[in-house]
């Protein structure tokens, strides 16, 4: 049985998703279809989940809503007609985001919550008639009902453990297709909540792991994963057939926006395979990612880079000397809710890699107090728009100079390295620049790495 995945650009008019259906129908153990919101239908569009932020956010400022209401509804409302499927599934899917929108507004992260899921359920609710229309046994599947129980803060929610064993027994005995909404769950109070941007991602990979699926098959718009972003070097023409678990994760991690990164790991612990394919070209065979592959030495897998990151800075003499000087930093973070990336240190010195977003003016200056009181620092300093450079590849392992490389291209095109960190079992490593040197960092790597 195969769990397969259609990302926003697969469902964004009525073309696209008769296309989705093609493909389901073309294999008869694709048996359980996640659907993402409607996407750009052009570069000047506007996503659906978009739309409904937007929407959400009007009702939160208590400001007119009936514009942005409209604009919702007349997404669906084109795909619906162009397929002729009729009035009362965009009736249904009207009553649908009126209800979301009279629900509290008390805690704004639930309600945000709340209008984002409405892009993909109603997605599935719409791909389930569309799937009917064709004379398909096919039926839609809540998350409520199934037992998609989420944990964790609005926007970032986490699946709780029990859901496995929930969804396992949801689907046991199950009939026909199954379209499912993906990005969001329920806690278990009944609120919604929704997993990261790019969360579909996130849900086929748990259905798969929750099934024991042969293969989760992620469609997207790419035919495969390609060794850099093509759009940061267009002459990349070669993508890559077969990559592990861990290679796409790092990658993912720092930018490879194909993939959501934390979509890895409930596939890896079920091992199951993820073949990433192209909507729009269905014959190619796409990228599959597995738990192991046969690797040449040397060699290297993909190049990724992302932006957004704040780097704290702290000094003390003898530091090394300090018992737990280390965990009551981590503490002061955790207690101010900021995860941690990655963790660089000397003998008298510690950097803290963070994501921005979160870090805000506020929350600086408030860590900064509490770093300067509790733990009498010589100095802490606050360095903001860092990028992050991820070199991977199995390859690359016991292999000498393959870091070496990395800083004599980064060198020649006078490009400054803020930091290095490479991973115990050496099959990548991480390099952090500032975020204006991001691109030409990348082309740098890419010459050095798969120049001719």
């Amino acid at each position: 049985m195969k769990v397969c995945k259609f990302g926003g650009s697969s469902l964004a008019d009525a073309k696209q998703l008769a296309k989705v259906i093609d493909i389901v129908l073309a294999d008869p153990q694709r048996r359980i279809v996640v659907v993402s919101a409607p996407g750009k239908r052009n570069k000047a569009d506007t996503k659906v989940t978009d739309l409904l932020i937007a929407l959400a956010q009007a009702a939160l400022d208590k400001k007119e809503t009936k514009s942005q209401l409209a604009a919702v509804v007349a997404r669906y409302a084109s795909i619906a007609k162009d397929l002729d499927l009729g009035g009362e599934i965009v009736a249904e899917i009207e009553r649908d985001i009126k209800a979301r929108l009279a629900t509290s507004k008390k805690d704004a992260g639930v309600f945000m919550d709340t209008l984002k899921a409405a892009g993909e359920d109603n997605s599935a609710k719409l791909a389930a008639v569309a799937f009917a229309k064709r004379g398909v046994k096919a039926r839609y599947a809540s998350p409520r009902d199934t037992g998609m129980v989420l944990e964790g803060e609005s926007g970032n929610a986490y699946l709780a453990e029990e859901s496995y064993r929930k969804l396992a027994r949801a689907f046991a005995d199950f009939e026909g297709l199954v379209i499912y909404p993906g990005f969001f769950g329920y806690r278990k109070d009944g609120s919604v909540a929704t997993f990261p941007r790019g969360g579909s991602d996130i849900t086929g990979s748990i259905l798969a792991a929750a099934v024991r699926a042969d293969v989760y098959e992620n469609f997207t718009d790419v035919d495969n994963v390609y060794p850099v972003d093509p759009r940061i070097v267009p002459e990349v023409k070669e993508g890559i057939d077969t990559m592990t678990y861990r290679e796409m994760r790092e990658l993912a991690y720092a930018g490879f926006g194909v993939f959501n990164d934390e979509a890895v790991m409930p596939a890896v612990r079920a091992r199951v395979p993820i073949n990433v394919r192209n909507t729009n070209h269905p014959g190619e065979p796409g990228t599959m990612i597995v738990q192991s592959r046969r690797v040449i030495p040397g060699t290297v897998t993909g190049i990724a880079a992302a932006d957004g990151f704040s780097n704290i800075i702290i000094d003390k003499y003898c530091m090394n000397r300090e018992v737990g000087f280390t965990s009551r930093l981590l503490e002061i973070l955790q207690q101010e809710g900021i995860a941690y990336e990655h963790i660089p240190s000397g003998i008298d010195s510690i950097s803290v890699i963070i994501r921005s977003d979160r870090f805000t003016k506020t929350v600086e200056n408030r860590v900064v107090a509490r770093i300067k009181r509790e733990l009498a620092p010589d100095s802490v300093l606050v360095v903001r728009d860092y990028a992050v450079l991820m070199v991977v590849g199995e390859g690359m392992a016991f292999s000498a100079g393959m870091l070496a490389k990395a800083t004599a291209a980064l060198a020649q095109h006078g490009i400054n390295i803020s930091m290095v960190n490479q991973g115990a079992s050496e099959f990548s490593f991480m390099i952090s620049i500032k975020s204006a040197d991001r691109d030409r960092a990348v082309r740098a790597l890419y010459e050095a790495y798969f120049g001719k």
